[in-house]
């Protein structure tokens, strides 16, 4: 199996970095590309372990990557225009399935994303671009739809302050890796809006919903304070026309623990967790 850094840049300039997973030459697998979009302040490498088993079930390549601002897609020197929560989606991601598209023109694609690499779907305008996609813990981020009662005041008393005395969320802020403080900024105002960045009067893209037609497969998890039931059936609702498959996955499914939120991907459930995942998304279930 090959892994190669993947270098790409976003339509307004924005350099961008990326991993590609492949066979070994000649013996690429026949299976569709794969892009897989992190969630929130989630670095791609949380993703390695499944890009690589995509592979060994016969995924042609899977590509993931770090959105602007993050991980190795840094802050280049000189760059000085404000880095926007929404650019993830519609500059990010549209890159991304660009770059991953050029690896093998013509070639069918699905795509995976968590939490936010759900959202990204429907505000990038691209879904038509895919054959199916999963989501893996999507929601509306909106507080009151949450499990975890203290989120409001932690992103609203604590986190939104310190954005603008930190250039990136410090790691002892607790939400993960760092990121753009005017993300975070964005993201903390979403999340106090009923119906979440729908209700953003600055994000028009959302009425590319609409257009979202292909086969999701939306996968839940029990233990998840975040994205709890109501709080992903708000998010589908936005999917009209959508062909849309619900899966809930207890903690004793995944036989290692507590899943919640981030812990899909972890490698503890590969046996477990993924095999279901992979067989749909590479259509073989």
């Amino acid at each position: 199996m090959r892994e190669s850094a993947l270098p790409f840049v976003a339509a307004d300039g924005f350099p961008l970095g990326g991993t590609l997973f492949e066979g070994e030459p000649g013996h690429e697998g026949g299976g569709p590309m794969v892009l897989v979009s992190s969630a929130t302040a989630t670095p791609q490498r949380l993703y390695a372990g499944f890009s690589r088993a995509l592979v060994a079930a016969g995924a042609r390549a899977v590509l993931t990557y770090d959105y602007r601002g993050t991980g190795r897609s840094p802050r280049p020197d000189g760059w000085r225009r404000r880095i926007d929560y929404k650019d993830w989606a519609l500059h990010d991601f549209p890159a991304a399935l660009a770059a991953l598209e050029a690896v093998a023109p013509g070639h069918p694609v699905v795509g995976v994303g968590q939490s936010f690499g759900g959202h990204a779907l429907g505000l990038s305008g691209a879904a038509d671009r895919f054959a199916r996609y999963a989501m893996v813990a999507a929601m509306s981020g909106y507080t009151g739809l949450l499990d975890d009662r203290l989120a409001w005041a932690r992103m609203n008393l604590l986190g939104v302050p310190l954005s603008f005395l930190f250039r990136d969320t410090p790691r002892w802020l607790g939400i993960g890796e760092p990121i753009p403080g005017s993300c975070f900024r964005d993201w903390a105002r979403w999340c106090r809006m009923p119906n979440f960045f729908f209700d953003d009067p600055d994000l028009p893209e959302t009425a590319r919903f609409e257009a979202v037609r292909l086969p999701i497969l939306a996968i839940g998890l029990t233990d998840d304070p975040w994205a709890t039931p109501r709080a992903v059936a708000h998010f589908l609702a936005r999917h009209p026309n959508a062909q849309i498959e619900e899966r809930w996955i207890t903690p004793q499914e995944g036989g290692d623990g507590p899943i919640g939120h981030l812990g899909f991907f972890r490698s503890r459930f590969s046996a477990t967790l993924w095999p279901m995942l992979i067989g749909w998304m590479l259509g073989s279930e």
